[in-house]
């Protein structure tokens, strides 16, 4: 397991979506900044409040042009009753493989293996990372306010 670091292509996953067909990361979120985020599972309070806060910045980051993608290894009914209670505005998947996703970006695994530890990370339009975030326990993620105010640093140095 090999963390991502910034300036590395976001790895090939293709993940099964709520709602139906599938999310392939990193092209679904190419010519956009891209935010990923790996979330415990819906039974944890603090991916509930980063997914919720992300969703209520959509609108924000629409206009910096950035897309947002969650994932977990939740079944897609599970996942489905959080898109709903939360009313999230961006695409979320369901049924990761834990090996495989903390394979191919490094997000730390649970002691028992059966979810993966929160994981952010924000991409340029070309897939690259620009930032990632590593928790190896219950906090310590991407915050919605945060990677608004970073994407607004970007765009103002653009040259």
């Amino acid at each position: 397991m090999s963390r991502l670091h910034n300036g590395q292509q976001f790895p090939s996953l293709s993940l099964p979506a709520v709602g139906g067909g599938s999310i392939g990361l990193p092209d679904d979120l190419a010519g956009s900044f891209g935010i990923v985020l790996i979330y415990r599972g819906s039974w944890c309070p603090y991916c509930n409040a980063q997914l919720a806060a992300f969703s209520r910045a959509s609108e924000t980051l629409a206009e910096l042009n950035a897309k947002v993608v969650a994932l977990s290894v939740d079944d897609e009914a599970t996942s489905a009753d959080l898109v709903e209670k939360h009313k999230l505005r961006f695409p979320v998947a369901h049924s990761a493989d834990v090996d495989k996703v903390s394979e191919a970006t490094g997000a730390s695994v649970s002691a028992d293996r059966s979810y993966l530890q929160s994981s952010g990370f924000v991409l340029n339009p070309q897939g690259e990372v620009i930032t990632a975030v590593y928790s190896s326990e219950a906090i310590g993620r991407l915050v919605a306010d945060d990677v608004v105010g970073f994407l607004r640093y970007i765009k103002a140095h653009e040259g």
